[in-house]
């Protein structure tokens, strides 16, 4: 049986998910950006030596103007340092507003304290012949009941 990332690796190489490989860089350039600028950008990509990138606010687009320099040079080490980028190359900079949003937005942690009565009364029957998992059984049986 294929490993999951033999697989996924071969599914990258097919000529109908070329574009995989460039998402994979795509986000590796928006990660290696400061987390104010990774809040203004929805998404990137490079066409025709240009790189694209759109907004998830119209009020980042002055801010992000004044460092198109640092989009390209950004790139450029980038795919100096990683051999799947290397081909990642661009000259000029377009920035557009987008109706996406950031497809990066960190999610705010949800409540995770469960709203729901425990079921569990402690009761079941220890059929082990082992002393050792007699003892363990005989543990959790008393969190259980601890826990009422």
């Amino acid at each position: 049986m294929k490993r999951a990332n033999t697989i996924l690796s071969h599914i990258q190489n097919l000529p109908q998910f070329r574009l995989l490989k460039s998402h994979y860089c795509y986000q590796k350039f928006i990660s290696l950006l400061t987390p104010r600028f990774q809040k203004a950008i929805a998404f990137v990509y490079v066409r025709e030596d240009t790189l694209f990138v759109a907004l998830s606010h119209p009020g980042f687009k002055m801010e992000l103007n004044y460092n198109k320099e640092l989009f390209i040079s950004l790139l450029t080490l980038l795919g100096k340092s990683d051999a799947q980028c290397k081909n990642l190359k661009a000259s000029k900079v377009v920035l557009f507003n987008s109706r996406y949003r950031s497809i990066f937005k960190e999610s705010t942690p949800s409540d995770t304290v469960p709203h729901y009565q425990e079921m569990a009364s402690g009761e079941f029957s220890i059929q082990s012949q082992d002393p050792d998992l007699e003892d363990a059984f005989l543990r959790i049986q008393s969190i259980i009941k601890g826990g009422q």
